[in-house]
């Protein structure tokens, strides 16, 4: 990326010097220094993590702070009470979407409800996937596929357990994510080893790299040809090609009579097409609405639930204790019943801690879905343009020692006796975001996640590899739009016979 970087960089400024800039009048926040006409790009081009980096300049530019990515510019918001003003106080100004070339091309020019612009479409967009597909009713409809798919992947750690074999939890981890995503989103699983399975991962990782890639475009419009010329474009128009066609396929088997007769509960696809089928919404729902929201299934869910699994095993190996702590509340509360049922965990307190407090240290989006202003507006004293980014870094947020002691350790117990809650109300930890952009799977993630995790900690006891201790445990991260574990968790699983 770097190399791509220099390579530009002299098309960049020969382009731009032919430019007039006029001075900014705004009374912009403080900022890192900028090189002319690029701004700030080489700062983030060459940043590992970005939302480490960016947490890096907050400590020197204030929780507020401006940068110029070319031709766009950003705000990096970094404390609780910025965070409230941008997502609840002042909700309306800033619940806009930047048109980013990647997300704009997966999603078909903006149709889903992840990266579509604020707009009364959009607002249609996510009245349909919060009536109709993430209802309560509905996320109960799916505890069928949860529970079978978490006994497939006891039984699976259970001949692991018996060979005395170790694993690689980060594998197993992204293959019930994605069985259990799959199964719930299109009616369909896979063979874990299987050609289908080797296509879903590769259209996955393929989306992931595209979406962290940069592309020229979207800082200097006027040079779009440099991304053509880079072969950038034509990769992207490859990737959406293949997603299309995946796409188009799951729609042709679920229009398949058969398939209708045999079918016994409604996946969300099968919500999507009986809605176009009925035309029951305020707008008319076309094929390419349905594979966009197939599209935010396919990325933000899989990738959520398999990167916080990781996660809060990575926590709990750890700390031992805590490990046999949430294990005895587990198994206390459920008794001789052979796994945890999701009525079980109203009485899971511990688990429920152990999980918040994962999400504050290691949100799977830790600088969320960029905002967009839409309007002129006020912050923190600083004006702000509209057409302004937004980045919100609820990473940095959650690591805030004005607001949690002792921030960079694992402690759950600050979840207990407390109201603090992951659903958006309290901005000293938002990993599913908040006011109108909130993650609309937020209850399901969660149920999906406590119910693998708690029936885990029941089923067996852990420990690492051979020779390897506790704090050999890393927790390096991957550079990238999710956080990633760098190097994948290798466990040891013993069936714990209770």
């Amino acid at each position: 990326m770097i190399i791509y970087f220099l390579i530009i960089l002299p098309l960049i400024l020969l382009y731009l010097l032919q430019k007039t800039r006029k001075p900014s009048k705004s009374l912009l926040p403080p900022g890192p220094p900028q090189l002319p006409l690029i701004g700030n790009l080489h700062q983030l081009a060459t940043a590992g993590n970005l939302h480490v980096h960016l947490w890096q300049l907050s400590k020197k530019y204030g929780p507020i702070f401006h940068m110029k990515l070319g031709s766009l510019p950003l705000l990096v918001i970094s404390s609780p009470k910025l965070a409230k003003e941008v997502m609840k106080t002042q909700d309306l100004a800033f619940c806009s979407r930047p048109k980013l070339l990647v997300p704009q091309r997966l999603s078909y020019n903006c149709l889903d409800v992840v990266f579509s612009p604020y707009s009364d479409h959009w607002r249609e967009v996510r009245k349909i996937t919060t009536t109709h597909l993430f209802s309560p009713t509905k996320i109960q409809s799916f505890h069928h596929l949860r529970q079978d798919e978490i006994s497939r992947v006891v039984a699976k750690i259970s001949s692991f357990a018996s060979a005395r074999e170790v694993f690689n939890f980060s594998e197993l981890a992204r293959a019930v994510s994605s069985n259990l995503i799959c199964r719930i989103a299109f009616g369909k699983r896979y063979d874990e080893d299987g050609e289908e399975m080797r296509r879903f991962y590769a259209l996955l990782h393929e989306v992931q790299t595209l979406m962290a890639t940069f592309f020229v475009s979207d800082y200097f419009p006027g040079l779009k040809w440099v991304d053509k010329v880079a072969g950038l474009v034509s990769r992207l128009d490859s990737t959406c090609e293949k997603l299309d066609c995946f796409y188009r396929e799951l729609i042709d088997e679920h229009l398949d009579r058969n398939r209708k007769e045999v079918a016994v509960e409604e996946d969300v696809l099968d919500v999507l097409l009986r809605l176009k089928e009925e035309k029951s919404c305020s707008i008319e729902l076309t094929w390419d609405h349905i594979k966009a929201l197939l599209m935010n299934i396919f990325i933000a869910a899989t990738e959520s639930t398999a990167v916080s699994m990781v996660w809060v095993m990575t926590a709990l190996m750890k700390e031992p204790q805590i490990m046999h702590k949430v294990q005895s509340e587990i198994r206390s509360s459920t008794g001789r019943k052979g796994k945890v049922e999701e009525d079980d965990l109203p009485k899971l307190h511990y688990l429920k801690a152990v999980i918040y407090e994962t999400m504050r240290l290691y949100p799977p989006a830790p600088l969320l879905v960029p905002r967009e202003s839409m309007e002129r507006c006020s912050l923190d004293g600083f004006e702000v343009p509209p057409k302004t980014v937004v980045y919100i870094n609820a990473w940095a947020i959650a690591r805030d020692p004005e607001y949690w002691e002792n921030p960079d350790e694992f402690v759950p117990e600050r979840f207990l006796n407390s109201n603090l809650d992951v659903k958006g109300q309290d901005f000293e930890i938002i990993p599913f975001g908040s006011g109108r952009r909130i993650c609309p799977g937020i209850s399901m993630g969660l149920v999906d996640l406590s119910l693998i995790i708690g029936n885990l900690l029941k089923s067996f006891d852990w420990e690492l590899p051979p020779g390897m201790l506790a704090e050999d445990v890393d927790t390096d991260s991957s550079p990238g739009i999710g956080v990633h574990k760098k190097i994948p968790l290798l466990l040891l699983a013993k069936k714990y016979v209770g």
